[in-house]
């Protein structure tokens, strides 16, 4: 009888890559919930990433010299742990105006101040002597991720400016305040917290502006103003819902797509295991 060889009785042994032996139930487990987390993970940096870049505004962001205009001041919540509670608006002191009309906010408290001024106005026949210098809403919150528009008809719009400067203080229930002051540097980096600014434009020009009106048309153009502001509000709570939207359908997308991988890579598992 022939003796064997050493390495007949000990054959050499022979490394065995991953693939050889099957996943087992809770390696999958593990990979699916890891999968899932990071998937929902990345949606959820989509779903904030909208705000994180948003500033006082007024919108819309151009008006007809000499003329009167409905603006609304928009104000985004740019913090996920406290709310927006106090908005307070300084108007051009360069440029005055001799109406300004802010529309009720329901929620918010409004507070007009007005300064008097070194040179008068005349407007439709009449000396202005005070013009309005400081808009403050209180009393209602901005919740964080969400906007609030302050609408306000101003006028008579001057005809030797371009622009009209405001400067905002944003106030939260942290007692932080946000001063959106900074002037922006024609053809420069835009500034941290840029103040908002209407452009004034040739009339004609834009079809933001809601034109001239006299005495006798005062609370026509109130009631126009009133009706200009709410449709711009319902504008842009339709805009803030559809972007919400698109933001979650993208999100589940993302998720679907990771569970899918997932499942396809677990049944390659199970299917090299057989």
């Amino acid at each position: 009888m022939f003796a064997l060889s050493p390495h007949a009785r000990h054959p050499p042994s022979v490394s065995c890559p991953v693939e050889c032996f099957p996943m087992t139930s809770s390696r999958r487990l593990r990979a699916a919930r890891t999968a899932l987390v990071g998937g929902v993970a990345a949606g959820s940096l989509l779903l904030l990433a909208g705000p994180a870049s948003a500033h006082v505004s007024v919108q819309p962001g151009t008006a007809e010299k000499g003329g009167y205009s409905t603006i609304s001041v928009k104000v985004p919540n740019e913090k996920d742990n406290a709310s927006t509670v106090k908005l307070e608006l300084s108007l051009d002191p360069k440029h005055p105006l001799a109406s300004v009309m802010p529309q009720a906010v329901p929620g918010w408290e409004v507070k007009v101040e007005k300064t008097k001024l070194d040179k008068p106005l005349q407007m439709h026949g009449k000396t202005i002597e005070e013009a309005v210098s400081k808009v403050t809403w209180t009393g209602g919150k901005i919740e964080p991720g969400q906007f609030q528009q302050f609408p306000l008809s101003v006028g008579q719009l001057p005809t030797d400016a371009d622009e009209l400067v405001f400067k905002a203080l944003q106030t939260y229930s942290d007692d932080d305040v946000v001063r959106w002051i900074d002037a922006s540097t024609p053809g420069g980096h835009e500034a941290e917290h840029p103040a908002p600014v209407l452009k004034l434009v040739a009339k004609g020009s834009t079809a933001g502006a809601d034109g001239h009106h006299d005495d006798k048309n005062d609370k026509a153009a109130g009631d126009k103003a009133d009706k200009g502001s709410a449709a711009a509000t319902t504008a842009a709570e339709k805009s803030s819902g559809s972007d919400t939207t698109a933001r979650v359908l993208g999100v589940v997308g993302i998720v679907v797509g990771v569970a899918g991988a997932v499942f396809g890579v677990v049944a390659g598992r199970r299917r090299s295991a057989a």
